[in-house]
């Protein structure tokens, strides 16, 4: 005899169920809430912004912050300058849960007004019914 499929599946697991809908315009403003999270000037508002397993890569720290105590803490010093962030460009790419913003930013530091223009990456997962930031 001759061997033949009989059933096929799809190399999406059913479990996985269907992906969470965003548009690029929603991606973008994602960003959003994390800068109005440093707009409270609370560390703990910034670190619960992130997912569970999120990995911080700070431009101004030679640490990666891999957990919520971590990155909570690279926001207790950074938050002093009073931050605040503006998309000069982005890129985004939208996955199955996951979605990612990458380009250049510039930063106003409240604190002393000094200007600082930077690159950024964002890659967002779809976690505990809301958006958080898995890698920036």
């Amino acid at each position: 005899g001759e061997w033949k499929i009989s059933q096929h599946h799809s190399s999406i697991m059913p479990e996985s169920g269907k992906p969470k809908d965003i548009s690029v315009e929603e991606v973008k403003n994602l960003f959003q809430l994390w800068n109005s999270a440093l707009a409270t000037e609370d560390p703990d508002a910034v670190a619960k912004r992130y997912s569970k397993e999120a990995v911080l890569l700070p431009t101004v720290s030679d640490v990666p912050r891999t957990n919520y105590e971590l990155i909570k803490d690279y926001f207790v010093g950074f938050l002093k300058k009073k931050p605040q962030g503006e998309i000069v460009e982005s890129n985004v790419i939208v996955g199955h849960n996951w979605c990612q913003d990458v380009g250049i930013y510039e930063f106003t530091m409240g604190a002393t007004g000094d200007k600082v223009l930077g690159r950024y990456s964002f890659i967002y997962v779809w976690e505990d019914d809301e958006w958080k930031i898995s890698h920036h």
